[in-house]
This record gives C-alpha cells, sequence and structure tokens, in this order.
C-alpha cells in the first residue's frame, strides 16, 4: 500500500540530531514529520545502547539548552522512579550508572523515555507524525531540490512525504545516494584535505569501525553461558596485524600511545562515587566501570542483585569491512559478522576470560535483552561511528581545531557558528587496516557551511554526514555535537520558512546569518567557547 503526505519539515532518520531537529522545528511552530528505522528513537542514546560520550565541562557549559533539559530530564527521571539512596538523591550530579566514560552513564530506555517525553507535547498538538521502523527507499528530485521521499515499513507499506525541507538524520547518509547529493565516503587523501595526518591517496572503503553493544550483568553462582556462536573459532583466533594480542582478549593498543594495555575486567562491589574526566583518566582500565550504566549502590540494599554494565570495548570493533560503498550483500555479511563477534567476545568472558583467582570465565555473566528491548540481548541497531558525508559549503579540517597546529590560538573561529563542541579527534582502528588515530584537539565551533551541500538547495545534514573530513568525523561525531547539529539544522529549516528564504541565502548574507544567530542565542544556544583549553 502506498500512502501520501505533506509537511513542513521532514526528517529522515531519528537518531540524536533527527530528534533535536524536530524539537528545533517544532518549538518554531513548524509541522514535522520524522521518520526511524528502527524501533526506538534516540540512535546511540538508545538503539545503539551507548552512554554520552562528553567533553569535562559539560555540567556548566559546552552544550544546547535543549541539551541540558535532556540530561537534567535523565537524572529527573531516576530520582522520580528509582529507590535511590539518600545520597543518591541528593546528588545534584547524578550519574545512574557511576561509570567512568560519562558524567551521565545511564540505560537506553531511561533516554527513550525523555526523549519521548519532550515530543510528546507536539504529537498531542498534531504537528508531529513519528514513523518508526520506516526506512528511505527513493527519493525525487526537481533540478537542485528534493520534492519528496518515500519510505517503507517492514510490512512493505510505502509512504511519500512531500515538503518543502529535508533532513538527513540517518546513521549512515542514507537519503545522499538516494537524492544524488554530492558526497564523501571514507579517508580522503592530504592532497584532498592537506590534513597532517590523512594518507598520501584516498580509500573510500576505509572507514571507522561499526561495533555491536550488548548489556551484561552478573549472577555470582550461577550459569548463563551463552550457545556457542557459530562464527567463534573465526573470532578467538583473530588478530589484526597490528593488535597486541587476539582481538577475543583483555590486551588491546591504548588508544593515545598505541602502547598494548591490558585492561581489568571484574564484576566486584560498589566502588563509590566516581567523577569522570577523560581529560584527566580515559577510564578504560576497568572494563565493567567503564561504561556502568545502573550501579546498584546507589539504590537501596537489597533492591538489584548486580550492577549492569555496556560493552563497547575496542575488542567487539568490527574491522573486516564497511557498511558504505559496499554490495547488499557484503553489507548482510558485516553487519552479521558484527553480530557474531559480540556474541563471541561474551562467550570468550563467560568460557575463557582470566580471572583473579587463576581460573577462567565468568559464567554468571548474564544478557539484558530488557535493557536493549530486543529478544538476542544485543543493541538494536550497531553503534555507528562514521557516514556519507556531505560535500559541503565548508568542510572541517584537521588543521582547523588540532592543538598541535592551532596551539595557543585555539581552533579556528567560524562567521557562521551555530553552536560549539569538544573530544579529541578520537579514531577507531578502520576497515583500512589503520589503528587508533588519537589527536589533541582544542574546544571548536560547528560552522553552518557544514550543515550546507554545495549544490542542494533543501536539504540539511542533521547528523554524523555535515561537511567533516574522515579524521574530523572523530570529533564531530559526539553525543552533545550530533544534538547540537541537529537542532541548529531544524532550526534553520523553521526561520527560512518563517522568512521565505533559503539555506544559502541565510548563509551567504551577512545580516541575515546575524539574524538567525541571534534566534539561535535566544533559544539557547552557545556559540563560543569561553576561554579553555584543549585535551
Amino acid at each position: 500500500m502506498s500512502q501520501h503526505a505533506n509537511t513542513d519539515v521532514l526528517i529522515v532518520g531519528g537518531g540524536v540530531g533527527g530528534v533535536a531537529a524536530a524539537l528545533a522545528a517544532l518549538r518554531r511552530g513548524r509541522s514535522v514529520v520524522l521518520t526511524e528505522e528502527y524501533d526506538w528513537l534516540g540512535g546511540q542514546l538508545t538503539s545503539q545502547a551507548v552512554p554520552p560520550d562528553e567533553h569535562p565541562w559539560i555540567e556548566q557549559f559546552g552544550a544546547t539548552r535543549s541539551y541540558r533539559a535532556f540530561r537534567d530530564g535523565v537524572r529527573r527521571y531516576y530520582r522520580t522512579f528509582y529507590p535511590l539512596t539518600a545520597d543518591a538523591l541528593r546528588r545534584t550530579d547524578l550519574n545512574p550508572g557511576l561509570g567512568r566514560v560519562s558524567r551521565l552513564c545511564h540505560e537506553p530506555r531511561a533516554a527513550l523515555a525523555v526523549l519521548e517525553g519532550m515530543l510528546a507535547p507536539y504529537r498531542s498538538a498534531g504537528l508531529l507524525r513519528v514513523l518508526t521502523a520506516h526506512t528511505p527507499v527513493a527519493a525525487r528530485v526537481d533540478g537542485d531540490r528534493i520534492t519528496s521521499v518515500t519510505v517503507e515499513s517492514r510490512t512493505g507499506d510505502r509512504l511519500t512525504v512531500e515538503a518543502p525541507f529535508v533532513l538527513d538524520g540517518t546513521e549512515l547518509g542514507d537519503l545522499l545516494p538516494l537524492a544524488g547529493v554530492e558526497h564523501v565516503v571514507g579517508f580522503e587523501s592530504t592532497e584532498q584535505t592537506g590534513e597532517p595526518s590523512a594518507p598520501a591517496t584516498a580509500q573510500s572503503l576505509n572507514q571507522q569501525a561499526f561495533s555491536w553493544v550488548f548489556a551484561v550483568e552478573h549472577r555470582d553462582g550461577e550459569d548463563h553461558t551463552v550457545d556457542r556462536p557459530s562464527q567463534y573459532a573465526f573470532w578467538r583466533d583473530y588478530r589484526p596485524d597490528y593488535w597486541p594480542d587476539r582481538l577475543l582478549s583483555l590486551t588491546a593498543p591504548d588508544p593515545r600511545t598505541l602502547e598494548p594495555l591490558t585492561r581489568t575486567f571484574v564484576p566486584h562491589a560498589p566502588a563509590g562515587p566516581i567523577v569522570a574526566d577523560q581529560s584527566a583518566d580515559p577510564g578504560d582500565r576497568d572494563l565493567w566501570l567503564f561504561r556502568r550504566i545502573f550501579a546498584r549502590e546507589q539504590c537501596v540494599p537489597g533492591f538489584a542483585a548486580s550492577d549492569i554494565t555496556v560493552v563497547n570495548w575496542p575488542m567487539i570493533d568490527y574491522l573486516p569491512g564497511p557498511l558504505v560503498g559496499v554490495s547488499d550483500e557484503e553489507r548482510v555479511k558485516h553487519l552479521d559478522g558484527s553480530r557474531q563477534l559480540s556474541l563471541s567476545m561474551l562467550y570468550w568472558l563467560q568460557t575463557e576470560a582470566p580471572r583473579p583467582d587463576g581460573g577462567t570465565g565468568w559464567p554468571g555473566l548474564r544478557l539484558r535483552p530488557d535493557v536493549m528491548g530486543t529478544a538476542d540481548g544485543l543493541a538494536m541497531a550497531p553503534y555507528i561511528r562514521e557516514s556519507r558525508r556531505i560535500r559541503a559549503l565548508t568542510t572541517v579540517t584537521e588543521q582547523d581545531l588540532s592543538l598541535a597546529v592551532r596551539g595557543e590560538a585555539g581552533a579556528v573561529s567560524y562567521r557562521d557558528t551555530v553552536g560549539i563542541g569538544m573530544y579529541r579527534i578520537d579514531l577507531h582502528p578502520s576497515t583500512g587496516g589503520d589503528n587508533y588515530l588519537d589527536v589533541p584537539s582544542s574546544p571548536f565551533q560547528i560552522p553552518l557551511g557544514a550543515l550546507l551541500p554545495r549544490r542542494v538547495g533543501n536539504l540539511l545534514a542533521a547528523g554524523k554526514n555535515i561537511g567533516t573530513t574522515h579524521i574530523t568525523n572523530g570529533c564531530y561525531r559526539l553525543h552533545p555535537v550530533e544534538w547540537n547539529i541537529g537542532e541548529a539544522a531544524g532550526a534553520l529549516a523553521a526561520h527560512c520558512l518563517d522568512n521565505s528564504l533559503t539555506p544559502h541565502q541565510v548563509h551567504a548574507d551577512h545580516a541575515r546569518l546575524a539574524e538567525f544567530q541571534r534566534e539561535l542565542g535566544a533559544d539557547g544556544f552557545e556559540l563560543a567557547w569561553p576561554s579553555v583549553k584543549g585535551y
């Protein structure tokens, strides 16, 4: 069955950027259709089950007002519904999981509940239509404009949506090839970008590894060992040339030095309050604590039998091949392989991982499919680090924000800033055989030109598909930055509708740009950093 719909703003992809884009357009009174491939909105925060990766100043500044409202909402969710201890309730900086990767390690369902709550009023008002379990399958283009996009449900029903503005918030930039939007895939060459860390030749199939995350608890004295995965023999012996040990081990390169680093993994007793600050301590030496999303010690005694921790480690980064630029058959093969790698990691932890007492295996580790919202216990969606990227009016390069290049001058200042972000350039091992690339960076701005394709006039990038390079994607891909990107895209679409402008007109005209930036400031966007140093 095929149907049609019209809306002011069509957002294809309901991840972090897509949801933020919807909120921005809806706050300005615009109607929105928001589509999402998976059953949950929220992307990295929910279906991919990745607690926020954030910079060390996030509690004070460095994010939009609505992102802070989301973070406040997560804490309020736990304070309202969980039997927290008096000490946990008193903490204004409550970290539900006491994880070390972030000051706000939380369960995917908590994020989902808050995001759904933020969108709920607009559903009731009839301004927002959400279509989960829908993927884009076609786009109609008239010259340099996208006139409609067709999405398809899992049951085969199709909806064609017409809108004056279309935002691509998909995890892999799926709308770009459908609409014929010029884009880049993989690693650019140093000749193309001038980046110190780029290779001599472009490598389109060289992309950051993706990962299939899962969550576990530990029941001492019980046996929850999963069936031996069908590819376990392969993954048990798999070792990249540049890896210090087999992938299924606790030893991997230190991301910053590339020296062998053996982590610990021990489901253990309470560790007490932790202030997560990756600028001082990466936090990844203790893998149980690293991405812990539920800390039983913060609840009244006897409430929970175990913590819950997320396995999103270097050892489950899938390296044999990418998801973009390959055939459908190859893509499915890599998705299946990633699932098998994650299940093999779990099986190895349950049966072969070294224990401090000299034994092997933690059979009491139990998958939490209820936490993931799936039947098998793996996350609903793979964790995607790198997308197709538009050929944009502005492309952010390594030399724009690298501490080694910029020094005390700080990152390049953009006249068209629509937000700010901060993270090290953090590239995981890649499908082209590269090890970690970790480059210290300066706090940076998000240029509006990076959201605008050079040619297509009514498409806006709303996530990891903006005008970065393979390298700078490594610091623009994190949760608060993706939120800011999406929110700016949604705000721009509404602004253009209100003022009968195109995005390119706003970008090109200093007065129009300044007016849009004033609107962003009034809406809680931070457009420039205070005086802080990078890391």
